[in-house]
This record gives C-alpha cells, sequence and structure tokens, in this order.
C-alpha cells in the first residue's frame, strides 16, 4: 500500500516537474526559431501548462480506465473554478476591468454544456474528438487574431489563452532562455516529455491500484486525487498573479484552462481512446461543472469582481462537493 502512495506522489511530481521542463524547452525552441511572442502564450505555453492532464487522461483512456481519464478533465475544471479560483479571490480581490471578460466565460460554458450533452446521448467516437480539437484550434486562431487587433489598438483586454502565459511567466521569470542553440532547448523538451510520460504512468497505475484496494471507483479517484494532482500548475500560477495584483491574468488562467481541458484533453482522449463518457458522470459531476462555469459567468456579469466573501463561498462549495463525493462512496 505505502509503495503505492509512492508512486502516486511520485507520478504528480514528475507531471508537475515534467511539465515545466516541456513549457521551458518549447519556449526556448520557438524563441529559436523566432517564432512570435504572440504563438508563444497562446499554442507552446498554453498547451504546454495542459500537458500533466493531457498525458495523465490519454494514458488512463488507454489502459482501460476511462472514470480516471475523464474525472480528471472534469473534476481538474470543477476545481479550478471552485477551488483554484476561491483560494486567489480568498488571498486578494479579483476586480475585473471593462474589457470583453464575458468572451471567454461564454466560450467555457458553451464547453461545458457541449460536454454534458456528448455524456447523455453516449457519444464518443474518433470524429467527435476530431471536431473538438477543431474547436479548439478555432478558438486560438480566433485568439490570435483577437490579440494582434488589440496590440494595434494598444489595449490590455487579453484572451484567456495569453492570461496562462502571463500568468506562467509571473511564475517563472526565467522562462526565457538566451538562444545559444539548438541543443539544450530539445534536450529540455524530450526530457519533460519523457517524464511527463513516465509520471502519468506511474499516476494512473498507482490510482487504478488504490481505487481496487479499497473498492472505490476509478471515477472517483479521477475526480478527487488525479484532478487536483494535476491541476497543482493551475493553483500556483492563479494564486501568484492574483497576489501580484494581476487579477485578469489570475482570472484568464483559470478560464483558459477550463477551455483546453475540455476540447483539447477531452477532444485527444476521445481521438485516441475512443468511447463514452462513463455515465455515472452525467448524474452529479458533470451537473456540478457546468454550474461552476455557469456561476463564474453570472459573477463576471453582474458583479465583475471576485471578492474575498466570494472566494471563500467557493472554496466552501468545493469542500462542499468532495464531501458528498466522499458519503456516496462509503
Amino acid at each position: 500500500m505505502l509503495m503505492m502512495i509512492f508512486a502516486a506522489v511520485a507520478g504528480l511530481v514528475a507531471l508537475v516537474g515534467g511539465g515545466e521542463l516541456l513549457v521551458r524547452g518549447a519556449v526556448q525552441l520557438a524563441e529559436r526559431a523566432r517564432v512570435t511572442p504572440l504563438i508563444v502564450g497562446l499554442v507552446i505555453v498554453g498547451f504546454g501548462t495542459s500537458m500533466p492532464e493531457l498525458v495523465t487522461s490519454v494514458e488512463a483512456a488507454m489502459r482501460d480506465a476511462p472514470g480516471i481519464a475523464w474525472g480528471n478533465i472534469i473534476g481538474s475544471n470543477i476545481a479550478n473554478s471552485l477551488l483554484i479560483l476561491g483560494m486567489a479571490a480568498a488571498i486578494t480581490p479579483i476586480i475585473l476591468g471593462q474589457g470583453k471578460i464575458l468572451r471567454d466565460p461564454l466560450i467555457a460554458v458553451s464547453a461545458s454544456v457541449l460536454l454534458l450533452l456528448l455524456a447523455i446521448s453516449g457519444s464518443g467516437t474518433f470524429l467527435l474528438g476530431l471536431a473538438m480539437l477543431a474547436g479548439l484550434a478555432t478558438y486560438i486562431v480566433y485568439c490570435y487574431r483577437q490579440e494582434k487587433r488589440i496590440e494595434r489598438q494598444a489595449g490590455t483586454d487579453h484572451v484567456a489563452p495569453i492570461d496562462k502565459a502571463i500568468a506562467l511567466e509571473l511564475t517563472d521569470p526565467a522562462l526565457h532562455g538566451k538562444r545559444n542553440g539548438w541543443g539544450k532547448p530539445v534536450a529540455l523538451t524530450l526530457l519533460g516529455l519523457l517524464i511527463l510520460i513516465g509520471g502519468g504512468h506511474l499516476l494512473v497505475g498507482a490510482a487504478v491500484d488504490i481505487a481496487r484496494i479499497f473498492g472505490l471507483s476509478e471515477t472517483l479517484i479521477g475526480l478527487t486525487i488525479v484532478a487536483v494532482g494535476t491541476s497543482l500548475p493551475e493553483l500556483v500560477t492563479t494564486i501568484i498573479a492574483a497576489w501580484r495584483k494581476q487579477a485578469e491574468v489570475a482570472f484568464g488562467n483559470v478560464i483558459g484552462s477550463n477551455i483546453y481541458n475540455i476540447l483539447g484533453i477531452g477532444g485527444a482522449t476521445m481521438l485516441l481512446a475512443p468511447g463514452a463518457i462513463p455515465s455515472e458522470l452525467i448524474s452529479r459531476d458533470l451537473p456540478v461543472m457546468v454550474a461552476s462555469a455557469i456561476l463564474l459567468l453570472l459573477v463576471c456579469f453582474f458583479f465583475r469582481k471576485f471578492g474575498r466573501v466570494t472566494g471563500l463561498l467557493l472554496v466552501a462549495g468545493y469542500c462542499a462537493y468532495l464531501g458528498i463525493l466522499v458519503a456516496a462512496a462509503l
């Protein structure tokens, strides 16, 4: 049992560490190839920071553990919306500006509703996965054009994927390396990818074994241990962004992560391991994910801020959700 717990912790550490190395290497490769900073933020950093969730969900799906795969995606979004954003707001109020703050939350709600409808219909095909990835690609292209327009207008109203990149840079100021050759960036990228894959293998294997020993469902493990563990990078970057008074960056980091999780990770999971989303997620967890996305949209629309009280209520809501999960498992 201790070995399984050790393997799970080691897997989580490897996922976080490997993800950091991968992002650092990929950013340096992109800069060495003279890719624009905008593309680095939208694509390289956006996907790189979502790699722990991606590797874990794909590994779980390919090992015939769909409960962990989809539980990780759905649980990560619930944790992002309630726990991570709530903790950030509890530390320092997140006051949003007058820009188009409803744009990305609306996309996040739409993606959440789409996932719920797919689960209800029992659909889970290669083509659907491809369509979800195409949807994410369309979103990224839209963000690119929007950001270029904002740059020309000298505005500050970033799109969510750019906020993801800024949040990471606030956490890791040394993210951008010197252009001193291809060797180091390639080595960092490959090493990060190998560590990520190994960490995902360790974590999923340990999670499946722990679930079987205690008679717990794989979905429960995916919704809790795996989801929170793979969301640690978002937790750190969001809290630091909020602490440094980058309120809209902190908020955009959470929303951007939620969109990438559903369309990117969900699409890749369905593409590589086609299959229906587990039906046990339909009655409770998917509605909670949709409700939390709608809640964030409503707060943005009516209040344009997440104060400390709101933050504490979000965290309390997540604790209540965990309590319901545990009670249902007993």
